[in-house]
């Protein structure tokens, strides 16, 4: 189902979700369609978070759009001058 539904579907809640397809614009994955596996409630949040498995994500239908920043060296430091 598109994003759009899921929101329509589950307004204003934390879903995990399956992702089915995406696309990139710049260094962002743009997620056009999904699976809904379940509600998680806002006290499980960042462990559900951090378990979800590849191809799955926890994210809030309250945004418009199922953006995810893509990350291009995220172990490398930047020295500040």
């Amino acid at each position: 189902m598109k994003w759009k539904e899921a929101r329509e579907l589950f307004p204003n809640q934390l879903l995990l979700v399956s992702i089915l397809d995406y696309h990139y614009e710049g260094d962002k994955k743009i997620v056009d369609e999904v699976a809904p596996i379940r509600t998680v409630e806002d006290k499980d949040a960042n462990k559900e978070f951090f378990n979800a498995k590849e191809g799955t994500m926890v994210y809030h239908t309250g945004n418009e759009n199922f953006v995810i920043h893509i990350r291009k060296d995220p172990l490398m430091k930047v020295r500040r001058i």
